[in-house]
């Protein structure tokens, strides 16, 4: 299984960022570390490992890129505003540096978005903010809401980061293209914003799966179970 590490300068950054490259070939996966992760993270818990048969076939090539969300959303030291600006800057590096980059590795011109736990809310909200990108989008036991972390303040940068609260209004015909799947467990700590974001789904009449597994708790033996069948629901040829 190739792996590869790259390294660089990001402009939407300001600072050095990295990522490591799973695969030689096949679909582009972006896969998102949980919050606060590392761009190795992913590997060290095993989901690339689970992710090998995909891998070694080409059929998949999997994208695992740092968070931002220690200079973002978890940064507890700056204003609600910087750190939603900072998020806005990290879903541009996402977008110019990387998904523009690796769609054109499919012939759709897509990529799949995927990611655990907070990873999921990325996940889930770089989908539905450029639809056209995005062919899946796989979000296990994600939570969506981001108004936690602003301790009131209001701004438009963060609604149009809120999945729960753009998405009803979201008109993008591309969204009705793309395969949604929302993994949880009925133990799961975000099992209720799965539901939500489900619900706003059903009500646009959008088609998706909400997979309920039964008695797991959120954790990796529950995503290292997810993934590889959510993988197998990409059409390769």
């Amino acid at each position: 299984m190739k792996e590869e590490h790259f390294k660089w300068y990001s402009p939407n950054l300001n600072r050095d960022v990295e990522m490591l490259v799973f695969g030689h070939t096949g679909y582009p996966v972006v896969l998102f570390p949980t919050s606060m992760g590392s761009y190795h993270e992913n590997k060290d818990m095993g989901l690339i490992e689970k992710s090998r048969w995909f891998l070694e076939q080409g059929l998949i090539q999997i994208f695992c890129p740092e968070s931002n969300d220690r200079n973002s959303f978890y940064n507890k030291g700056i204003h609600p505003h910087d750190k939603i600006q900072n998020h806005v800057a990290y879903d541009k590096m996402i977008c110019h540096e990387i998904v523009e980059r690796i769609r054109h590795n499919t012939a759709v011109g897509k990529v799949v978005m995927a990611g655990c736990s907070f990873g999921g809310y990325h996940a889930a909200n770089f989908a539905f903010r450029h639809p056209g990108y995005v062919s899946h989008m796989f979000s296990m036991s994600g939570a969506f809401d981001i108004r936690s972390f602003m301790y009131g303040y209001n701004h438009d940068d963060i609604f149009y980061n809120s999945p729960l609260e753009f998405l009803g209004g979201l008109h993008d015909h591309e969204l009705w293209k793309m395969d949604i799947v929302l993994g949880t467990s009925n133990w799961d700590i975000c099992f209720d914003a799965n539901i939500k974001l489900s619900d706003i789904l059903e009500q646009r009449g959008v088609r998706h799966w909400l997979d309920v597994r039964k008695d797991r708790n959120h954790d990796w033996p529950l995503w290292k179970e997810m993934f590889p069948h959510y993988l197998s629901r990409i059409k390769f040829n």
